[in-house]
């Protein structure tokens, strides 16, 4: 017995030690996950299965619905409705800023949605792709779409009631390692993977206007290895981000939810992961003055 309980004791101090450094320290969000996307393995966690609203990274599904969609052309030319403004304007939503009557490809519609997270162009893929008589009716089917890949992709805790984020029940909710795995499949697509990771675009609409937009994601460009995500801010939701990085083959997806710090939190995540022993000091990059921020 003596030497049982001896046992037990020698073993408590060499154990707990191990598991407070396995992850990365000062991370401010209130929910955050890291996933090695290549074995699928989950290297860390905060909170990660906690429920939270998600804001603009909403979007990644929403592009994720489009670009799986059997026979999708990304060359289908969609005409901008008046709707889709007059949704950004009530909503004082970020916005691409089409402008109506405007014809942009579907692939035009990835950037604006993605980049300067335009409200609008998801609004208008929603309504391309959704089924129904009405623009009502195909923006909920859309919604549908979401909640039906998200379970096909074990989802488990996420919810859709949004195909932009922006929530009037509030119930537009997933967890981190939910976004991780999100993230994950959408960066298995090479349309995905070219839109997110651009810091800059510009397109030109049928009728010759052009349209430059921005990537909110400052993380983009100013790390080693940053190939993307996606930025989302509500009121409720906090600051959010989820972001990949390669580096020598692997790459990592990480996730933070309503986080005040979330680029810091971010760089400090891919520094953990990477085994990198100094702390990377990021300099972000800089939107123009008149870009979206989100």
């Amino acid at each position: 017995m003596a030497l049982t309980a001896g046992a037990v004791l020698v073993a408590g101090p060499l154990v707990v030690p191990a598991q407070a450094a396995a992850g990365p320290s000062g991370v401010a969000a209130k929910g955050a996950f890291l996933l090695d996307s290549g074995p699928n393995k989950a290297l860390w966690g905060k909170s990660a299965d906690t429920k939270r609203q998600m804001a603009s990274t909403t979007k990644i599904m929403t592009a994720a619905v489009v670009l799986t969609t059997k026979g999708v052309d990304l060359n289908r030319k969609v005409t901008v409705k008046k709707a889709y403004r007059d949704y950004v304007a009530k909503n004082g939503a970020s916005t691409a800023d089409l402008k109506t009557g405007d014809k942009l490809t579907v692939r035009q519609l990835l950037y604006g949605m993605m980049l300067p997270s335009g409200c609008d162009a998801a609004y208008a893929l929603a309504d391309t792709y959704g089924s129904g008589s009405t623009t009502a009716a195909r923006t909920k089917s859309f919604i549908s779409k979401m909640n039906k890949k998200a379970a096909d992709l074990g989802m488990k805790n996420t919810k859709f009631d949004s195909f932009d984020g922006i929530s009037k029940a509030g119930k537009n909710q997933s967890t981190p390692r939910d976004l991780a795995k999100l993230a994950r499949h959408a960066m298995a697509n090479s349309t995905f993977k070219t839109v997110v990771k651009a810091p800059k675009t510009v397109q030109k609409a049928t009728n010759g206007r052009t349209y430059t937009w921005y990537n909110t994601n400052t993380l983009l460009g100013s790390y080693k290895g940053v190939v993307g995500i996606k930025t989302g801010t509500g009121t409720k939701a906090g600051p959010c981000l989820v972001f990949a990085a390669t580096r020598d083959k692997r790459t990592v997806v990480g996730v933070v939810l309503n986080s005040s710090k979330r680029y810091p939190d971010a760089t400090k995540m891919l520094d953990w992961a990477f085994k990198q022993k100094k702390a990377s000091k990021v300099t972000l990059r800089r939107l123009p003055q008149d870009a979206q921020r989100d």
